[in-house]
């Protein structure tokens, strides 16, 4: 209250400081994905187990560590932050009359749990994505050395899509707060479909694969980690003085006028497509979560910031892991559930039945629950391990 009073009295908007902390925070994005390529990464090289699971622990900690962030940041309305936020009602105050989603103040406690849930739902939603980027740079056979740079790029189109898929659905459902039905009920469906229908694994039929090769002159070799490339043959190497592979220049009169497209950009070009689908699916589970774009945005973001660590990660284990699927579909139907019992009874009115209260399914047995099917998934697939598994094991 006495921040409130403070603001009033400065005639500052918390929605006008509230700019500041997205500007902070995508300055701190863009300064990790500055060092990861322009320091860490600036040579292209095989990423190994050992530093893929450093890297995969730094990010972790910092994506966790940010909830510390915003616990202080939302208690003190450091910012603005927590101030006229975006929050669900309780059952109680829609019974007085209240919106399902109001405008007022939030916590660092409840904050932090949101965000943490939102983290852990996205993570763990994202771990899917992994098993169709694992297709794709077989298909192709993206060389191991060049597929970190595909990732990067992926990283940062899918930084860009996803913000402004948020912001969209922020506005959205603050304007029409019915589209929380639909979200739900789209969770509920692709939690089916998960279940009941095997995807398509032939990348090759991707109606974007057959446009680029149908309009651009498309290699069938690669040119080093470059996308497009003037080169009519195979590029051929040598081994320089410090043992390293050396690219050969191209044999004079071989160069085209016209560029062309190289498979590692065929390559981007769908693991971008592959990030746009799940993220149709990841963004609506997460404002089950909360309305608040600042915790949807920040934890969707450091989320996604690990995904090329984690594919390195688990590339090679993820078929070990073989509840894992089956988690994710739950987590799922879990928070589409979750948003289901919050919008639907207010509505209900409007199909001759009695208008209820929301269903709001607390914070903290949300994370509890996504947790424990995270961690439950992964002690059977290590406890129940798949028949061939089984078999190298007695051999």
């Amino acid at each position: 209250m006495n921040e409130m009073l403070l603001l009033a009295e400065a005639g500052t908007n918390p929605a006008n400081l509230k700019i500041w902390a997205y500007a902070g925070f995508i300055a701190l994005v863009v300064l990790f994905l500055a060092l990861d390529l322009g320091v860490f990464h600036r040579e292209a090289h095989e990423v190994s187990m050992k530093e893929a699971a450093t890297w995969s622990a730094i990010w972790l900690t910092c994506g966790i560590a940010f909830s510390g962030f915003v616990y202080f940041a939302y208690e003190h309305h450091w910012l603005g932050l927590g101030l006229e936020t975006a929050r669900y009602s309780t059952p109680e105050a829609i019974k007085s009359g209240a919106e399902l989603i109001v405008s007022g103040e939030v916590r660092g406690a409840e904050a932090a749990k949101q965000y943490l849930v939102g983290y852990v739902v996205e993570k763990s939603l994202a771990m899917d994505n992994i098993f169709v980027i694992a297709l794709i740079f077989a298909y192709f056979a993206v060389p191991a050395k060049y597929q970190h740079r595909v990732l990067f790029w992926g990283i940062i189109g899918a930084l860009v899509m996803r913000g402004g898929m948020i912001f969209l659905g922020a506005g959205l459902i603050l304007k029409y707060q019915w589209i929380l039905i639909i979200f739900g009920g789209f969770l509920i469906l692709t939690a089916l479909k998960m279940a009941l229908i095997k995807g398509n694994d032939d990348v090759s039929q991707n109606v974007a694969v057959r446009l680029c090769r149908r309009f651009f002159r498309v290699t069938d070799f690669y040119d080093g980690q470059r996308f497009f490339t003037k080169r009519t043959l195979k590029p051929t190497y040598r081994v320089g003085v410090d043992g390293k592979d050396v690219m050969d220049p191209a044999p004079s009169g071989t160069l085209s006028t016209r560029w062309a497209i190289t498979p590692l950009f065929l390559a981007l070009v769908l693991v971008e497509i592959t990030d746009l689908v799940f993220a149709v699916d990841s963004i609506p589970a997460i404002f089950a979560i909360t309305p608040d774009p600042f915790i949807v945005f920040t934890s969707n973001i450091f989320a996604i910031l690990g995904l090329r660590a984690l594919y390195f990660c688990l590339a090679a284990l993820i078929q070990k892991f073989r509840f894992l699927k089956p988690a994710l579909i739950l987590i799922l139907a879990f928070v589409g559930v979750k948003l289901l019992l919050l919008s639907v009874p207010p509505y209900l009115g409007f199909v001759g039945l009695e208008a209820r209260s929301p269903v709001k399914i607390d914070t903290t047995v949300a994370l509890v629950v996504v947790l424990g099917t995270l961690l439950g998934a992964t002690a059977l697939s290590v406890l129940i391990p798949t028949r061939n598994a089984r078999k190298a094991v007695s051999l």
